[in-house]
């Protein structure tokens, strides 16, 4: 796949409340900086996708989260989502699978629903609480979209959305991502939620507006092992 560094991007991460707030505010607030980027999705690879990225050069940025910083964490989005006046509802995840909702995500962008799937999994797992490693709630999020369900809740058993998430995985290692959200245009990198004014103000300096890019690839839109929260505008 491979990212072109002359279009703006910006991983998200369906797994990450910060990601989830960063994608309300840009989607929100600069509607034109959201439909000019890029959309890549970040996840956690499972024993399989670590296999197989491993096997194509690549590695994954884990640091394990400390209880302390987990604990600032959940006082910190509740206190980011109360000032947005967002209504938080903290899921639960049970031996989560984050192939199972990014590996659907790339099912629903190639259907050109992109940006409708990541709105409702953000919804599903953030505002109502649900587990979106279940494929069950997938599956639902298929329904809702008019895609075929089995297909969503099955993305992960594909062996070409694996191989196309292992590409997508590797853009990772290239654009020198450690955490989400981030936003990379040419050698300019932005993380955290509290680096999005600062990447929006970057790409209007270069009037980079949606009339000046290519056209997007795909637009939109805690568990076992965990990526570093880092600061509060960044998380794993």
């Amino acid at each position: 796949m491979g990212a072109d560094r002359k279009t703006p991007r910006f991983y998200f991460s369906l797994r990450s409340p910060y990601s989830w707030l960063a994608y309300r505010d840009l989607t929100n607030h600069h509607p034109d900086v959201a439909d000019a980027v890029e959309w890549r999705p970040f996840f956690e690879p499972d024993a399989i996708s670590e296999r197989l990225l491993t096997e194509a050069g690549g590695t994954f940025p884990y640091t394990p989260m400390s209880r302390a910083k987990h604990l600032y964490v959940l006082q910190d989005v509740n206190r980011l989502a109360k000032s947005r006046g967002i209504a938080l509802s903290w899921p639960v995840d049970r031996e989560p699978v984050w192939e199972i909702p990014h590996l659907a995500y790339l099912v629903a962008r190639r259907a050109g629903r992109g940006p409708q799937y990541v709105a409702a999994a953000y919804r599903a797992r953030w505002e109502e609480g649900r587990d979106i490693c279940d494929r069950a709630v997938i599956a639902d999020i298929g329904s809702q979209l008019g895609l075929d369900p089995a297909e969503l809740a099955g993305a992960s058993d594909d062996p070409a959305l694996r191989a196309e998430g292992v590409r997508l995985l590797l853009d990772v290692c290239a654009d020198g991502v450690f955490g989400v959200p981030f936003f990379v245009h040419g050698f300019s990198r932005f993380w955290g939620l509290d680096r999005l004014p600062d990447f929006v103000l970057h790409l209007r300096e270069r009037e980079l507006t949606p009339r000046g890019l290519p056209e997007p690839a795909g637009a939109v839109g805690l568990g076992a092992r965990s990526v570093d929260d880092g600061h509060a505008g960044g998380c794993g």
